[in-house]
């Protein structure tokens, strides 16, 4: 009786023989099913005939190049992974290939161990798991959108934020995520984390900033026992503990340049050396890190390494601060008082007065999510009864915004007569809106071409550039702004 494989197939696009041969020999003891390709031409033949569970592909091709394997995987909205295969040092080409839906990349030459344990984490798997199991692994993911309903907020901008991390969750794509103190850009990297194939592996969070200087190696990579004084035992790093999962590293900008090109390296090569130790170990770690700080302008400022954000940042989350999304608030104050209730192990979560949703609705919320979360701790705890009242939330009148329109919303009220707009909450967000849209428009009108669109503003391409990395504004000279 025959009985159909379960070994996942994947196929392996190379120009070059050799290279297609030691890949293809490489896999085939590992359990999996190949197929290869010598050209575009003939990988498109084959995607159309077949299905693959991973693809494999040069970037540079004589009739065309990788990207055009991803297109075609993005417009049949197909379930292939894709692992891109670049020259050393074309790091433009890497990033190009993470953008366009590629699960990872690796460099020529090609470390085989890098190889297989790449192979193994687009499949779900361990390096040293049979084959067969890496379907059954793979199917184990929980889908993106459940995991981003933890998300609270059906604002545009968190509708935003949710369909980048359900993107993002496909690939090894590193991912920076931008956004004050407090607006939850933990969350936003454990949801990516969850909704990934590497659910059942560790998180790891880092706070960068809490770290004393001379701890940081030992702490990221590790130590023998005896590698200096006090290291009575050995001890993991922070990316031997993520091995399989995700290390997410806050608050990145408050580390120092010298531990910065440390980070570099162990990206890079994906392999560490703890302290004492005379090998470096393979590490399968996948790297997201957020920051309060604008990189771009520490990368300006000489604080922070180029090469380290451009690494760091092929794929920006920004989650928006409270203030930008107060229609939200209804939603995340529910949110937030059912999981205070349950934690102080309470049958029944509390509600909101609508008085005092309104009033909240007024406040600025200069800590986001987190001040939210701590006042409404507060105010449970000084109500007397299941609605929590205005008085119970201890906000000064001082402490508020004069400007009515947006609170009357949320609780239903008529709007109240119009008054005169407040100054603005913060005026670094005010004046990179204004700085934004002047941009936009000078781009638009000159086709989008950020020379033209510089000139006519005074600015060279070098600082019209910096704007629009600085301002989160894409596209210019061949592509759309957005």
């Amino acid at each position: 009786m025959n009985t159909a494989s379960t070994s996942p197939r994947l196929l392996v696009v190379d120009d070059e023989p050799d290279l297609r041969t030691l890949y293809e020999m490489t896999l085939l003891r590992e359990g999996y099913e190949v197929e290869t390709a010598s050209c575009i031409e003939d990988a498109l033949a084959r995607l159309s005939e077949s299905r693959y569970a991973l693809l494999i592909t040069d970037m540079r091709m004589p009739d065309g190049t990788g990207l055009d394997l991803l297109a075609y995987l993005e417009r049949g909205a197909r379930s292939e992974k894709a692992i891109v295969i670049t020259a050393f040092g074309s790091a433009e080409n890497a990033v190009e290939a993470l953008k366009a839906g590629a699960y990872d990349y690796l460099t020529k030459p090609v470390d085989l161990k890098q190889f297989r344990a790449a192979v193994a984490s687009a499949l779900g798997r361990s390096p040293d798991t049979p084959a067969r199991a890496a379907a059954n692994r793979s199917a184990a993911a929980a889908p993106a959108s459940t995991e981003t309903r933890r998300l609270s907020g059906s604002s545009a901008a968190m509708h935003e934020v949710r369909t980048l991390v359900d993107k993002v969750a496909r690939s090894m794509a590193p991912v920076l995520v931008q956004g004050e103190s407090g607006t939850g850009k933990e969350l936003v990297a454990r949801a990516i984390h969850r909704a990934s194939t590497r659910h059942d592996q560790p998180f790891i969070a880092v706070n960068c900033g809490a770290i004393p200087d001379n701890l940081l190696e030992a702490e990221f990579f590790g130590y023998r026992k005896g590698a200096f004084t006090g290291a009575q035992e050995d001890r993991e790093g922070f990316f031997q503990a993520a091995q399989g999962g995700t290390l997410f590293l806050d608050e990145i900008g408050d580390l120092p340049l010298a531990m910065q090109s440390k980070l570099l390296r162990a990206i890079q090569e994906r392999a560490v050396r703890a302290i004492g130790a005379i090998n470096e170990v393979q590490v399968n770690v996948r790297v997201l890190s957020a920051s309060h700080k604008d990189l771009a302008s520490e990368v300006q400022a000489s604080r922070f390494r180029q090469d380290l954000f451009y690494r760091l940042n092929v794929i920006q989350i920004r989650v928006p601060p409270l203030r930008e999304r107060l229609d939200d608030l209804p939603e995340i104050c529910n949110a937030l008082l059912a999981r205070i209730a349950a934690d102080a192990g309470q049958t029944g979560a509390p509600l909101l007065a609508p008085d005092a949703l309104q009033r909240l609705a007024r406040y600025a919320f200069p800590g986001n999510v987190r001040e939210l979360e701590n006042l409404l701790h507060r105010a449970l705890a000084m109500s007397n009864s299941d609605v929590i009242a205005v008085n119970d939330l201890g906000l000064p009148d001082e402490a508020l915004d004069t400007g009515l329109g947006d609170a009357d919303a949320l609780v239903g009220m008529p709007s109240a007569s119009p008054v005169p707009a407040g100054l603005p909450h913060s005026l670094e967000s005010h004046l990179d809106a204004v700085e934004r849209d002047i941009l936009v428009r000078a781009l638009d009108a000159h086709g989008f071409n950020r020379t033209a669109a510089g000139q006519s503003l005074g600015l060279s391409l070098r600082q019209m550039r910096y704007r629009m990395a600085r301002l989160g504004i894409r596209g210019g000279d061949d592509g759309e702004v957005a």
